[in-house]
Formats: C-alpha cells, structure tokens, sequence
C-alpha cells in the first residue's frame, strides 16, 4: 500500500501545514476583530453612513453585532459540529465569512447602506464564530500530545497579529481616497478567508473525528500521514488503539445532556472551567484597553494630540504582538495555570498602576503619564497569558466525545460577553468621569442595562447630544440617581452576577 499523502506532504511536513493553515484562521479572527477600530469613526464612513456621526451607541451597535454573528456561528457548532467534522466546519465558515465581507464591501451611498453593512457584518460574524469554535478542536485532534500545547498556543497567540496588521491597515488607508479608507482594510481580510478555505481543501479531516464515526480506513490513513508512519506499521495500530481506548473510555458523550453529568467523566465541570476562562478573558479589562486605547490616551495623557494617540495605539499593538509570542517559550514548562495566576496579577498590578496614576487632580496632572505605562504593561501580560490561553484550555480538558461541543460552549461564552463589553463600556468611563470615581466603582454600580437604557444614559452622560433633551451631564446623572433611589431603576442585578 503506498503512504498516504495531502497536497503531497506526509510527516512533519504535513503537520506543519496543517499548523499554518489552523493559525491563519486566527490570523484572519484577529484582524476581523481589529479592522473597525480604524474606520467607525473616520469622515470618509461617515459619507456612506452619516447616522453614525454623532451617535456613539449606534456606532457600538454597528461594531459589536459582528460578535452576534459570532455567536450564532459558534452555536451551529455546537448542534452540528459532530456532524459536519471539522474540515467542512472550518470551510464553511472561510465561506460563509467571505460572502459577509462582500455584503459590507458593496454598501453604496443612498441604498440602505446601514441594513447593508450590518447584515454583512452578522454574516461575517456567523463564519468568524464557525471557525474559532472548529479550529482549536481540529488543531488539538491533529496533534501529537507533547506538542499539542505549543501549536494551539501559538494559535491564540497570532489574534495579536492579525490585530496588529488591521490596526496598521486602517491607519495607512487613512491617508488615501475616501472608498479606500474603509472598502479595502475590510475586503483584505478576504486574503486570509482564502488561503483557509483552498489550504482545508486538500486537508484531511482530524484522524480522531473519522474514528468516532467508524471511518477507521480513513482514521488510519490521516494518521499514517500525520505521523509519517506505514499505514500498516505497529506505531499507527498503538495510536489507532489509544484513540479507540479513549472514544470507548468517554462513553456517550456525544448529547448535550452528556454535557451536564458529573461521575468519573466530570463532563459538566470541564465545560464549566473552559467556558469561564473565556468568560474571565472577556471581563478583565482587555476589551477596554485594545480597543479603546487612543481613546484613553487622548483624554487623560495626551490630550488634544490625537494623531499622537493614535501612533501610540500603534505601539501598544506591537507590544501585544511582540508579548503574545512569550507564552510560546513558556507554555510546556510552566503549565497552564501558573500562567493563568501571573497573568491575572500582572494585570491587576496594571489596573492599579492606571487608577493611581488617574486619580482626579489639576488638569495637567504629570503623574497621568504614567498611566500610559500601566496600560503598556497590563497589555503585554494579557498578550502573554490570557490572550491565548483560553482557547486551548477548554480543547485540552475536554475528552474526545464532549471536545467539540465543549469548545463550542466557550466559544458561545466568549462572544456573548464581548458583544456586552463593547455595547457599555462607553456609559462605564463616562459615568466615572463624570463622577470622579474609578471605572472598576462604576462598572459595579451599573444595573444590566436594556438597549433603551443605553441609549438614555448616553444622552444623559453627553455622550450623544438629543435636541429634544438638551440637558446637563451632571443633570442627567442626578435624575439617573433619583430614578434609582425610586426604584425606576433595576439595580438588584450586579454585573457580576
């Protein structure tokens, strides 16, 4: 029999192609996750869309329902998954988020430009979700165990990339003609979208997928390949019989109702600890500080020098890029959670140094420059810890039956809490700039909020300026209080619940 090959490689050469195109898909999540920073508030998108202008909750809502999208996606996943295997899971999203960037692309001035571009952006979404709920499943079922870490790591790790090149796109775009400014750093992403669709095309599906669902001829080929044994040698007959041991050993594990049982398996309390490690990943702050980095250097440290915020928005990207390749070095030798604890309190140490340095003063307080130390740092433990090592926890704890559907669950728990982040941390820095408290204070005091409470504080906070309710910011927060002390408010649910 000959040895079995894909695009003609077989070994560690396969392996490694099969890495390439796994990091490529987070590549692309990365730079989908970055590329409106740069153009939801340039007056060229302005053009297409000038509801936006102005109008801060409604460019939030253009930016965040992307991770709706997303979450849909990673929910299709988690009902279909086990059916579609992880090839055509990884295909079908490349696909399906391409078609989205074309609806975004093709938005024209005075055709429904608005329903347009969010449509395309739930659709890019919708695939982006697909992926990243796939790609770890199929990097962590390819690989060999001693390796296994690294490779999805280095997954995790390359988000920062892909952000750090749409950050960089955007800026350079920024100086040229006014449909380029926003069509082409949001069609490249299509170049990523391709080489992931193409590359799974001549690749196979995960040996351990084929062998749960009987394909064993198959399984055993993908593994001859993977591993550059004969197909007929002991080496791929032990591996065959370990994955065969481990299918049998999980038991049914394929239902959702498999997902809540505790026992031996444990099933439920693995779920629950993958799925709060992206949930902790989402509330810690990060979202604040990649995204809204310019923002909080032009108001507190540099203010009135906006291209210079922005330039330092650019670095701080190269700090995460450069800081989320350490976790590469490190990963098999410390361990998972020690660098889960020195990320968290390296970011805590951060949060503290920012919050000092921002203590209400005189106007041109000095010490707010160190802030910008404190943001740098916090940044580059996030990068080397938390960045990635959320999405290859919960595709190592998980056993072979529940690994798809629990990946899935914590992808689902990543996007549900990064579409709320985005949707209120503008009310959070207000609200604690306008009281003179810290943002950690003011994010607690906040109830949940619906869309229409939103849409009022900001008015209330200045945020947006409605001709109807011209008022005062201080006005609108002590009618905001009076309305709690009332109980028009619903406080009695905490963020953290």
């Amino acid at each position: 029999m000959g040895l079995p090959k894909f695009w003609g490689l077989r070994g560690r050469s396969l392996s490694l192609l099969v890495s390439t195109i796994a990091t490529t898909g987070f590549v692309l999540f990365g730079y989908d996750q970055g590329v409106m920073s740069g153009i939801i508030t340039s007056p060229a998108f302005f053009k297409l869309l000038p509801m936006l202008e102005g109008e801060p909750t409604l460019q939030g809502l253009v930016t965040a329902i992307y991770e709706i999208g997303c979450l849909i996606g990673a929910v299709f996943m988690l009902i279909y998954g086990d059916r579609t295997g992880r090839r055509m899971g990884i295909m079908g999203g490349g696909i399906i988020l391409i078609l989205g960037v074309i609806i975004q692309v093709t938005s024209e001035y005075n055709k429904m430009p608005l329903v347009q571009f969010i449509v395309g952006r739930v659709v890019t979404g919708v695939g982006n979700g697909m992926n990243t709920a796939t790609i770890p499943v199929y990097q962590a079922e390819c690989s060999k165990t001693t390796n296994r870490g690294l490779l999805i790591c280095i997954e995790g790790g390359v988000i920062a990339f892909g952000t750090l090149v749409a950050y960089w796109i955007d800026y350079g775009c920024s100086y040229g003609p006014e449909d380029l400014v926003w069509r082409f750093p949001i069609a490249f992403q299509i170049i990523f979208a391709v080489i992931l669709v193409v590359g799974m095309m001549g690749l196979p599906d995960s040996p351990r997928w084929l062998l749960s669902k009987g394909r064993h001829e198959e399984g055993v080929q993908v593994l001859a390949a993977l591993r550059g044994y004969e197909v007929d040698s002991e080496d791929t007959k032990l591996e065959k019989a370990l994955i065969l041991d481990s299918l049998a050993a999980s038991g049914d594990g394929g239902s959702f109702k498999s997902l809540l049982t505790g026992g031996k398996t444990q099933h439920f309390r693995r779920m629950v600890l993958g799925g709060s490690s992206q949930l902790m990943q989402q509330i810690g702050g990060c979202n604040a500080v990649i995204y809204y980095f310019p923002v909080l250097v032009e108001k507190g440290i540099t203010p009135g020098q906006h291209n210079l915020a922005l330039l330092l928005g650019g670095v701080n990207m190269i700090v995460y890029a450069i800081f989320a390749t350490t976790s590469w070095f490190i990963i098999e030798r410390a361990g998972r959670r020690k660098l889960f604890l020195w990320g968290t309190v390296g970011q805590m140490l951060s949060m503290v140094l920012v919050f000092g340095c921002l203590i209400p003063g005189e106007q041109d307080n000095p010490a707010a420059k160190g802030a910008a130390v404190g943001l740098f740092t916090y940044i580059a433990f996030f990068g080397a810890t938390w960045l990635p090592l959320p999405w290859l926890y919960p595709a190592e704890i998980s056993p072979i039956k529940t690994r798809a559907k629990a990946n899935a669950v914590s992808t689902c728990t990543n996007w549900m809490f990064n579409f709320r982040d985005l949707e209120e941390i503008d009310i959070i820095f207000a609200k604690g700039f306008a009281e003179n408290i810290s943002y950690v204070k003011a994010a607690n005091d906040l109830p949940r909020l619906s869309e229409a409470d939103i849409q009022k504080l900001s008015v209330e906070y200045g945020l947006v300026e409605d001709s109807a309710t011209r008022t005062r910011t201080a006005e609108g927060i002590k009618d905001y209080d009076l309305d709690k002390e009332k109980g028009g408010v619903d406080v009695s649910s905490d963020r953290s619940s």
